[in-house]
């Protein structure tokens, strides 16, 4: 989950990142699903974006995590976010 730091590019960020972040599916072949949803709540405590990715095992989850087109989405977030909540899990 995500928080932009400027509130007025909110929606602009989100749709772009959204694009970005969409864009990997058919690049990075450890990624067999992702959803990128757009925050409509309007609480104070809502994140304004959520990703969801889905890999067949950890090993995939790390390709993913250290390869140059998802770096490179990573790198150009860190000067427009301003916090993110993580959660790895297993089903």
């Amino acid at each position: 989950m995500v928080n932009f730091k400027d509130r007025q590019m909110v929606d602009k960020l989100s749709a772009e990142f959204k694009a970005l972040l969409m864009g990997l599916v058919d690049k990075i072949p450890e990624l067999n699903n992702m959803e990128v949803g757009l925050n409509v709540n309007t609480k104070a405590s809502a994140f304004d974006l959520v990703l969801i990715a889905d890999f067949e095992n950890i090993k995939g989850l790390n390709m993913y995590r250290t390869h140059p087109k998802h770096v490179k989405i990573l790198n150009y977030m860190k000067g427009v976010v301003e916090k993110t909540a993580v959660v790895d899990y297993y089903q």
